[in-house]
């Protein structure tokens, strides 16, 4: 499960890990797919009644293409997902002290960050998601901010900011940036300048994306530059909370804006 690891993790600081049930603790890659997975199960149980996807859902398509279309057999290879993910996480995660008391904590985590997020919108807000998916009621802004939560961290956070961080890092320095385990590497400021750059790049990224397609909004500056500081404060909770804090804090902030306030 190494590769796995390498991918969901990010950089890490030297210094000694506080226990797994602490609030600090920040989990190994497979806990916070663990801590990830019912809004990833929810999702797929629910978008295949909605006619449209998240756009960086690369999933969906291809269950119903297995599925030959029929709805009663895509929630069943779904469901069947969800038991053999429990299953092997169980069987995988024995040699990890796994806390459920993390699940509250994250959540609640999410929330906090979600309000703060929220209520640092004020007025802009009330503009940045209404349109298409707003007006389709509450279910599909349900089911879509759990999609928008699980995979655009995975998209923009994971992949975009963290491994292209590293592959800057190695392009500059001709080193490896480990994101598991103990690391020499040396954060200096020349590094940190260039991981912070980058992460405006993919917050820049992550804010244009909204406009595009048949679901996107109509492009204004003043929404444009708040999503990027949106995906800014995303980033940095990734990169120190991790990636089940960005993904939770994601999904209940557009919940909060297409369904709690959005009606």
């Amino acid at each position: 499960m190494a590769p796995l690891a390498t991918d969901l993790e990010r950089p890490k600081l030297p210094g000694a890990a506080p226990d797994p049930e602490s609030f600090l603790a920040k989990p190994g890659a497979l806990v916070e797919l663990g801590l990830t997975f019912p809004l990833f199960l929810l999702y797929h149980l629910g978008v295949v009644f909605l006619g449209i996807q998240n756009a960086t859902d690369f999933l969906t398509h291809g269950l119903m293409v297995a599925a030959e279309g029929n709805t009663g057999r895509y929630l069943g290879i779904t469901a069947a997902i969800g038991v053999i993910f429990v299953g092997a996480f169980v069987l995988l995660s024995r040699g990890q002290r796994f806390a459920p008391i993390k699940f509250g904590q994250v959540a609640v985590e999410g929330a906090v960050y979600a309000l703060i997020m929220r209520v640092g919108a004020a007025y802009v807000v009330g503009r940045l998601f209404a349109g298409a998916i707003q007006e389709q009621g509450r279910f599909t802004g349900f089911i879509m901010s759990l999609g928008a939560g699980f995979y655009e961290e995975i998209a923009f956070r994971v992949v975009l900011f963290g491994l292209g961080a590293k592959l800057l890092v190695w392009f500059w320095t001709g080193k490896r940036m480990k994101l598991v385990g103990s690391s020499d590497f040396s954060f200096s400021p020349r590094i940190i300048g260039l991981m912070l750059l980058w992460a405006v790049v993919s917050a820049c990224v992550f804010s244009g994306v909204h406009y595009v397609g048949a679901l996107g909004d109509p492009f204004s500056l003043k929404s444009f530059l708040f999503r990027a500081l949106l995906g800014l404060a995303l980033t940095l909770i990734y990169a120190t909370r991790g990636f089940a804090a960005a993904v939770w804090t994601h999904a209940l902030y557009d919940v909060w804006v297409l369904v709690i306030a959005g009606k």
